[in-house]
Order: structure tokens, then sequence, then C-alpha cells
């Protein structure tokens, strides 16, 4: 095809001069183009240029609450999603160093995970959740989980709903585990991240069980919850508690509930 000053062009079929801004030739019908191309807008303001996929995902959760909360919803989303996660970055960084030192000085897991009875070692509650086996795998999925589920319902609901919902998660198990058996075993953040995951994956849960709009990758979430559930017994000598994972994912959801629920009285 050749153009006439941009003002036509040529169809190579039958000869004729049509507008260069067509995509098949009205007179014989033959194929000019792909596609045609755009007409410039003069005066028009210029576009945003186009996001990649990394940004729109880490902005996506504020442009959701804009248009599909009511507007105090929304501002009270906004108010954590441009800060950093510093709760879940302190666990995940504390999880970290956690793992180094037991590997570094294997006496340090005695003292931190629960073996029994703590016997007024009260502590270990809490200390539990940062004592990982020699296992690396185990370890690297509760900690990635810790670090994705914690992020994001940092960014809904600010640091202390976090740590609020890790370490409740973390005493709550140990605690049903130290009332079931008589010789309780409970280590790593299985509870806390299956308690971070069922928090944030509560309000998606009821919005599609009402068909409503909702923003998260349910399916996703259902397949970590899942392998943090069989992780216990995925090993034939497994240092970590079923029963407290279930029981923290049990207080993620409560508590994802009560969050929901709290929702309208901010709008």
């Amino acid at each position: 095809m050749s153009s006439g000053a941009d003002l036509f062009v040529v169809c190579k079929q039958c000869g004729s001069e049509v507008s260069p801004y067509i995509t098949e030739c009205p007179y014989c019908g033959s194929r000019l183009r792909r596609r045609a191309p755009k007409l410039p807008r003069v005066g028009a303001p210029k576009r945003p240029r186009r996001r990649s996929r990394l940004t729109s995902l880490l902005r996506r959760p504020a442009e959701a609450a804009r248009t599909h909360a009511a507007p105090a919803t929304a501002a009270h989303s906004d108010r954590w999603s441009l800060t950093r996660p510093y709760a879940t970055i302190a666990l995940v960084a504390l999880s970290g160093a956690a793992y180094i030192l037991v590997h570094a000085e294997p006496l340090a897991f005695g003292k931190m995970a629960i073996a029994g009875p703590i016997n007024g070692d009260w502590w270990r509650l809490f200390s539990n959740a940062f004592a990982y086996g020699p296992r690396a795998i185990p370890a690297f999925v509760i900690i990635t989980t810790v670090a994705i589920f914690g992020w994001l319902l940092e960014r809904r609901h600010g640091p202390f709903i976090v740590l609020i919902v890790f370490f409740g998660a973390t005493v709550t198990g140990a605690l049903a585990a130290l009332a079931v058996y008589e010789l309780p075993v409970v280590t790593t953040a299985n509870a806390g991240a299956l308690a971070l995951l069922g928090a944030w994956a509560m309000p998606d849960l009821a919005a599609a069980r009402s068909r409503s709009y909702y923003e998260g990758d349910l399916i996703g979430a259902a397949v970590i919850a899942a392998l943090l559930l069989v992780l216990p017994f995925a090993y034939t000598f497994s240092l970590i508690s079923w029963l407290a994972g279930v029981v923290g994912l049990a207080f993620g959801l409560l508590v994802g509930l009560a969050l929901q629920l709290r929702e309208p009285a901010l709008s």
C-alpha cells in the first residue's frame, strides 16, 4: 500500500483510494491491515503510562477500596496502604534470625519450643513460633506465608492487628495443644501463618458467599492453607502441631469476622 500524504491509501486488490483509518476495503472487502491506527486527539491530555503488573498488584487493594467501598471505609483502608509493613517485616526478620540461631546453637531450640509441660516457662507460649527445626522447606513455606498474608492484612488494618492475630493464634494454639496432649510438641509459626491467612481471607469469603465483588484470590489462599495444614503429616517425625494450626486458622477467621463486622461503624 502507498499513502498520499496520509490522506488515503490505495487498495492493492482493486486500486481504490480509501481512508487510512479502516481495516478493510469498502469496495472489494480485502484486508488492508490488522488493526486501524488510532485517531490523534488535538489538545487531549497525555495518557498515563501503563503500570507494570507488579505495580498494579501493589496498588490494587487501595484502588478496590476506593471503587467498591464506602468513602469512610475506603479512607480507613487506605490509611495503611502507602506505609511500610513494619510488623510483618519484624516477624519475618525475627523468624529468619531465630532459624539461624537454632542452627548455630541447637540448645536454643529446646528453650524456645514447647516439648511437654511448660512448667512456668510462660515465654514458650510466644517463643514456640520462632522455633524451627532442621528442615528448611517447612520453615520457608511458613515464613513466606507470614510475609505474604501479614503484608496484605497490614495494608488493610495496620500493624497492631497483624501482631494481635499472629501472637494471639500462637498462644491459643499452644494452649490448645497443652490442654489436649500430655506431652505436647509445638514449634514453628504454623498457627500464626494460618491465622494471618484466615483473617485476611474472611471478608472475601463472606463476599463470595453473598455473590458480591471481592478482590482476593481465594483459590490460591485455599491451596496455601491446605499446604500448611498437611505440613505436620509430611514428615515421619514432625515437630509441627496440626492442632495448633487448626486452632490458629479458626482464631484468624474469628478475628477477620470481627473486623468485618466492625467496618460499617467506620462509614
